[in-house]
């Protein structure tokens, strides 16, 4: 498995697995995490809020059975989404932490996200949780997901670890990371900023951008691999590359996100193994420059 430096300090694989779809898994939880270690994928993403807080009890289960693994692998975990409201108190993250250790079964998180914006954050607040996880040896770095640069910044006014990631949507079809960068200076749709750069903040930062739904067509909307209805054009493509590299459709959407140079940790969220070999095989492609435009204009973008 590729690996990379998520946010310049901690070694990881360039495919990372989701865990919000455990509860899922047919051939069973433990199937699925085998899966994912015999392909080199050893950093697994939760959050608290993943099936109400059985994804992670169903990983603690099998660290249960597994005691001597907990050193190989990395686990990242997010908290900060509540029914109905965002909670960034301080009262509020070391909960849900220690809740999460007990859940996966660890004395420690190697990662620690903070799962969407809380317009309410007092950024001292935060800072006064985040001392207190690494100091008590619970947290070993942090992060964010879904924050945009300048709420980075507002965050770092009083947070002093260094902020190693940021877990955003992207997807070929959903690549706005990278079509406003490309559409400058336009008066097009395309050139609305929806992100405040974080593409070239988070590079410029040294910051990793973890890459959620990576074969979503959207927020929820679905696969857009093998959706010939909707996006008949990226499938052809796909179906064409897919046979110049000796691979799959998956495979390819895979590497095209790896290929960009911010060096992005895709999150996969499957559950299914034969998918998830599909996916780590994309981490082994190296797109050229012109295939990989070639898959952005096929997902129906237009270059300026």
């Amino acid at each position: 498995m590729k690996k990379i430096m998520l946010g310049g300090v901690l070694p990881a694989p360039a495919v990372a697995m989701g865990c919000m779809r455990l509860t899922d898994a047919k051939s069973g939880a433990g199937e699925v995490i085998d899966t994912a270690l015999g392909l080199g994928i050893d950093f697994f993403d939760h959050a608290d809020i993943y099936g109400g807080g059985k994804c992670e009890e169903l990983f603690g289960d099998y660290l249960k059975e597994h005691p001597s693994l907990r050193e190989k692998i990395t686990i990242q975990t997010k908290c900060g989404i509540r029914k109905g409201f965002f909670d960034f108190s301080k009262e509020h993250i070391l909960n849900s932490v220690d809740a999460s250790l007990k859940r996966l079964n660890t004395d420690y998180i190697d990662v620690l996200l903070l799962h969407r914006p809380d317009s309410l954050m007092e950024p001292e607040e935060v800072a006064e949780a985040f001392d207190t996880l690494e100091s008590a040896g619970k947290v070993r770095y942090f992060g964010v997901s879904n924050h945009n640069p300048m709420q980075i910044e507002l965050l770092k006014t009083a947070v002093r670890q260094r902020i190693i990631a940021d877990q955003l949507q992207f997807s070929v079809p959903e690549s706005g990371l990278v079509t406003s960068g490309l559409n400058v200076n336009m008066k097009n749709d395309e050139s609305v900023m929806h992100d405040g750069s974080a593409l070239e903040y988070t590079r410029i930062k040294g910051i990793t951008i973890q890459a959620w739904s990576p074969f979503q067509g959207g927020f929820f909307k679905g696969p857009f691999i093998g959706d010939r209805e909707k996006y008949p054009a990226l499938n052809e493509k796909l179906d064409e590359l897919a046979q110049k590299y000796a691979s799959t459709p998956t495979a390819l959407a895979a590497a095209w996100i790896l290929r960009h140079p911010a060096k992005i940790q895709l999150i996969s969220g499957s559950v299914n193994p034969a998918r998830m070999r599909e996916t780590a095989a994309g981490a082994q492609i190296e797109l050229t420059r012109e295939d990989w435009y070639e898959i952005y204009r096929s997902a129906g973008f237009c270059l300026p």
